[in-house]
């Protein structure tokens, strides 16, 4: 199924988005997950961004999904991103064992409602997560929802996290406040967290870009069955949402440094001084 990006918000004033940051040293976002076999995908998904949000303002799973209350009653599934990859990080596979070495009462269930058998207490699972990854989101939305949405981030219910609990995003997450244009930033702003340097010699560097929407001469295609129809517990469903790649080549300038911590303050604190009084 075919989902449109939200209309922008034409106020020359008003914001339409805000960039996140992504990084952690683990972060996993499935969606063709087994019980045995967790995978991750290679990105964010519109799922695992999309409960983020939820969580941070409190929203139970079976209203995650509900309209908010404000003006024209938006909902988080209406955002659209754009999703930069600063550095893609390297796959990681945990082996994972529950229920072994436990009394008989503490043994896991089987699905009849009794005890796992003698010799077959232990159930393995291998779960797949992405190691030091760096992703810059640029969120995409009505004016009045990306303000309540920074304002949930900056201020969580429930602690964010990068696709599974165990996996804790870096500071900062909340890379700007609300921005009129957050793509002109994306491109030309927002510090790169790259995996290595750029050479002496190189003005600009290849960076993979995910779009919700289709850009210019995408390089690449794909659907995932990422976009959230219901969080409620035992009754979670997805639909197929399309994605499109591009490769951009940006100012080697914008390159943070092996500690992109400053770099990143800085660039946040810039964008929260006042503007200037007009002549």
């Amino acid at each position: 199924m075919t989902m449109s990006a939200p209309p922008a918000d034409t106020t020359p004033t008003s914001p339409s988005g805000l960039l996140l940051r992504l990084a952690g040293v683990l972060s996993a976002y499935g969606t063709d997950t087994a019980f045995t076999l967790r995978g991750t995908q290679p990105h964010p998904t519109r799922s695992a961004l999309i409960g983020m949000f939820a969580a941070a303002a409190g929203r139970p799973r079976h209203q995650a999904l509900d309209p908010l209350d404000l003006p024209g009653r938006p909902r988080y599934t209406d955002l659209a991103f754009t999703i930069r990859v600063d550095t893609p990080g390297t796959p990681y596979t945990d082996f994972h064992t529950t229920g072994g070495g436990r009394a008989r009462h503490e043994q896991l269930r089987t699905s009849k409602g009794g005890r796992r058998q003698e010799g077959r207490t232990t159930h393995v699972t291998h779960r797949h997560y992405l190691t030091d990854a760096c992703f810059t989101v640029a969120v995409h939305g009505p004016a009045a929802l990306i303000t309540h949405l920074a304002h949930a981030l900056e201020h969580p219910h429930f602690a964010p996290y990068l696709g599974r609990r165990a996996c804790v995003p870096d500071e900062p997450l909340v890379l700007t406040p609300p921005l009129t244009d957050p793509l002109t930033h994306l491109r030309h702003h927002a510090p790169l967290t790259l995996p290595t340097p750029p050479g002496p010699d190189e003005d600009r560097v290849p960076v993979t870009f995910w779009h919700d929407a289709p850009p210019p001469a995408p390089t690449a295609y794909r659907e995932l069955a990422d976009h959230p129809v219901d969080f409620t517990p035992h009754r979670r469903r997805y639909t197929v949402h399309p994605l499109w790649a591009t490769t951009e080549h940006l100012p080697a300038a914008l390159y943070a440094g092996a500690d992109p911590l400053p770099a990143l303050a800085a660039y946040r604190h810039r964008l929260e001084q006042p503007c200037p009084p007009s002549p």
